[in-house]
């Protein structure tokens, strides 16, 4: 299977930089770009468009082919595939391809990449090679081929004789990364303070219906490894509750073996950031239990919600009562708080006259919450016709509250969502618990400095 291609778009629709298509006529890159602008005309919110779009040949020679695209920052990305392709391995390419780029210039953006056009465009030639195959994705191996922007700088920045001799040994160097025996890490690297941190980072998926009951809830986590480690460190990774982790997916450095006979991670780390392992989290008795018995354990066993939301509307039967609602949040957590909590209540088309007021109420485990709101804020975004509620701090046990109403602009009663998604985050907390219990490092003669921290993203949606 092989990809068609690679684009990029501005913020506006406007391409930045695209891939070499050969093969296709010239119209073939534009075709799928105007598909895509084409349907975010049409569509009243950018979520309605499809992942996935269908794109017609419209009378050239280039037969019916897909538009895979992908969002990020004030960017979008897009893949176009033709023939017997799987878009995942498009929708996997494009996630690689912005990861490289923020390994390399560390945020994406219309602007960024307009400014170092260069190495985009080397970039692209690099990982994605002239038959759709993609290549290399290693950042260890690229920063060698292709040379950083804070690098490129400094060679900019001499003379033109020491220019010349800075490309030689720059052209050297590139052909080093293919010298080293371990493709994810280059030889010869060297610290002066060996350390190496890891970033456990869960996200919670739930929804929960009208009586409060969670339909269903997703832990899903992953294991971030920053190495600045010297020579060719092999590292012995250990956990004191393994039996957490199902659905493993590792980098190509963690031995498989290992990690099925004692689920330990055994791995040589590449130089600098990866993702180590992502994984699912089965509470109970599914996480060593047959497959097929989790998957049918887990739509009964559900991840305690860190928070509760009430929700109260009041829907009139004519057109031109206003409707009132309230949603009450309440922390469940006992010792710790909750960080940047955003609710988003969808009030229909036709919602007009919005008016809230935000309130907090007292912590059940401390002293009174300072200050009438603790920041609590609302907006509103007439163009997506929602109410934003944001709250930067919840404390434990806290409880904050929004009262609202809201009239239509037509005859028509006013037909608010069902839904409402709350989105936050846990400091320094992981559902799983996973806990690392000891580093052992082979080949070389220091013992490195370990830090572990843990952090947990929720998305929460709730029916009333």
């Amino acid at each position: 299977m092989a990809l068609d291609g690679l684009i990029i778009l501005d913020n506006v629709g406007r391409p930045i930089i695209q891939s070499g298509f050969r093969g296709f006529s010239a119209a073939y890159p534009m075709v799928h770009i105007d598909a895509v602008n084409n349907a975010f005309e049409k569509a009243v919110r950018p979520t309605d468009v499809d992942p996935v779009i269908s794109v017609d040949s419209y009378g050239t020679s280039d037969s019916p082919s897909a538009c895979c695209h992908v969002a990020t920052a004030d960017i979008r990305v897009l893949c176009p595939v033709s023939g017997d392709v799987d878009t995942l391995l498009a929708f996997a390419f494009i996630g690689t391809f912005i990861e490289i780029l923020m390994e390399y210039f560390g945020s994406v953006s219309a602007a960024t990449l307009k400014e170092n056009f260069d190495v985009v465009y080397q970039l692209l030639e690099e990982t994605l090679d002239a038959g759709g195959h993609p290549l290399t994705t290693s950042p260890n191996a690229l920063r060698d081929i292709v040379l950083p922007p804070s690098l490129l700088s400094k060679l900019l920045n001499v003379t033109g004789a020491n220019f010349t001799s800075s490309l030689n040994s720059g052209g050297s160097a590139a052909g080093g990364a293919f010298s080293s025996p371990i493709p994810w890490r280059k030889a010869g690297v060297r610290y002066n303070n060996n350390e190496v941190f890891f970033d456990v980072d869960e996200q919670l998926r739930a929804v929960v219906n009208k009586a409060g009951t969670s339909l269903s809830s997703s832990v899903y986590g992953k294991m971030e490894c920053n190495a600045k480690l010297s020579g060719t460190p092999d590292l012995l990774l250990t956990f004191t509750n393994p039996h957490v982790l199902t659905d493993c997916a590792f980098h190509p450095c963690v031995r498989l073996q290992r990690f099925a006979r004692d689920r330990a991670l055994s791995f040589v780390p590449p130089d600098g950031h990866c993702t180590l392992m992502q994984y699912r989290y089965a509470p109970g008795p599914s996480s060593t239990a047959t497959p097929a018995a989790s998957a049918v354990a887990a739509l009964r066993e559900n991840v305690p919600l860190p928070v509760s939301l009430k929700i109260a509307v009041d829907l009139p039967l004519a057109g031109d009562e206003p409707v009132t609602f309230t949603l009450t949040l309440t922390s469940r957590l006992t010792t710790r708080d909750i960080e940047g909590f955003t609710a988003e209540f969808d009030l229909g088309q036709d919602a007009t006259a919005v008016k809230c007021v935000c309130s907090s109420g007292r912590s059940t485990v401390g002293s009174a919450l300072a200050g009438p709101s603790m920041g609590a804020s609302w907006q509103w975004d007439s163009r997506a016709h929602t109410v934003k509620w944001t709250i930067p701090r919840v404390g434990p046990a806290a409880t904050f509250t929004i009262e609202g109403s809201f009239a239509s602009g037509s005859q028509h009663p006013p037909r608010p969502s069902h839904a409402i998604r709350t989105t936050f985050a846990i400091p320094t907390q992981t559902f799983s618990t996973l806990k690392v219990d000891q580093l052992k490092l082979t080949g070389e003669m220091y013992k490195p400095y370990k830090g572990v921290r843990g952090k947990s993203d929720c998305d929460i949606e709730w029916r009333w």
